[in-house]
């Protein structure tokens, strides 16, 4: 997912209007939730593992995240990408956390990362609060996890069951944030592949490229689509005719990389079913994003149409995939460690 993941004055318009104090009211934020929404859970993870180490873990969590979306809506994308782009790299053991160090090349200098992966001080944030009130007890892998689950539901988006337990890597792969992390420009077939290798289906694919229902991504992962998609000069074909004029007032041929625009147009703060409409309509930003309907391999075109229809089957499925992908390779019992300080390894 070219997730991060990821507005000052391209999304001014649309007001994030979500009442975040009712997030908290018939959500299931229990560590026994009794949400039916979620997914089948890792045998080495599960929701009440802090339930007498720091049962206010969660509380805590949601109370910097109100903070932090109230003041940029868009910081809830930004850590929803944060917790991806984890996962899809040697599991989710918050390894996209560590800095360069002696022994460390950090995952934040890698391809999909540098420039655009963002979200560290609110994850510093929680970890602080966290560490005084429960000290070395909740790991920044959790963190991450439980910050993706708050982003979705302060955005209007659905709440899940969450497992938690992951402890914190010791190391960092540069490398596999290269590789196995879908690029925005992917076919088809190449998001199938990256999403199999981590034991994802075509619903996990389609339902979590539904988190572009918000956030905001840079010109430079889409100019190819509007100048040279095919190596012959000219725009992506499917690109729907005022969308593709305004890309282009937004994105220049030349210069203009870090320009950003809304990955759904019409509701980009707002967690939703109408990015599934907008590729419906020849609107949907990336060519990663464009290829569920166009792509013509398995189901994933019925898939968004499905999706399009059917907010709440979306959210449901979208729940169901976020606890299949937080459960990719957790470091459990005594593997890792719980960091002090989710920069660097203890």
């Amino acid at each position: 997912m070219a997730i991060s993941k990821l507005i000052p004055t391209l999304v001014l318009f649309a007001l994030f209007s979500f009442d975040a104090c009712v997030a908290h009211s018939g959500l299931g934020f229990g560590w026994g939730s009794n949400n039916p929404i979620g997914g089948s859970f890792s045998s080495n993870l599960y929701p009440q593992f802090y339930q007498f180490s720091c049962p206010q873990a969660d509380e805590i969590v949601m109370t910097v995240l109100e903070k932090a979306i109230a003041k940029e809506p868009r910081m809830a994308a930004s850590l929803l990408r944060l917790h991806f782009h984890d996962c899809f790299v040697q599991g989710c053991d918050a390894s996209i956390l560590l800095d360069d160090s002696a022994n460390i090349r950090s995952e934040k200098n890698a391809g999909p990362n540098k420039n655009s992966i963002r979200g560290f001080q609110v994850i510093d944030e929680i970890k602080a609060k966290l560490e005084q009130a429960c000290p070395q007890t909740v790991s920044c892998a959790d963190i991450l996890a439980l910050a993706a689950r708050g982003s979705t539901i302060l955005s209007g988006g659905p709440s899940w069951e969450l497992p938690l337990g992951r402890r914190d890597s010791r190391t960092a792969s540069l490398n596999g944030a290269n590789t196995n992390i879908p690029a925005p420009n992917s076919t088809i077939q190449n998001l199938l592949t990256m999403f199999q290798r981590q034991g994802l289906n075509e619903e996990d694919l389609v339902s979590l490229s539904g988190g572009h229902t918000i956030g905001v991504a840079r010109c430079t992962t889409f100019k190819q689509r509007l100048y040279n998609q095919n190596g012959n000069n000219q725009p992506d074909e499917t690109l729907e005719r005022s969308y593709y004029y305004g890309l282009r007032s937004i994105c220049p041929p030349t210069g203009g990389d870090n320009n950003i625009s809304p990955l759904d147009l019409a509701s980009p703060s707002r967690f939703d079913n109408t990015y599934f409409k907008l590729l419906l309509w020849g609107k949907g930003l990336l060519t990663s994003d464009e290829v569920l309907l166009t792509g013509n391999v398995g189901r994933t075109g019925a898939l968004v149409k499905a999706y399009a229809e059917d907010e709440r089957l979306f959210f449901q499925q979208f729940a169901k995939s976020m606890v299949n992908m937080g459960n990719i390779q957790p470091l459990t019992g005594f593997n890792g460690e719980i960091r002090k300080s989710c920069h660097v390894i203890n």
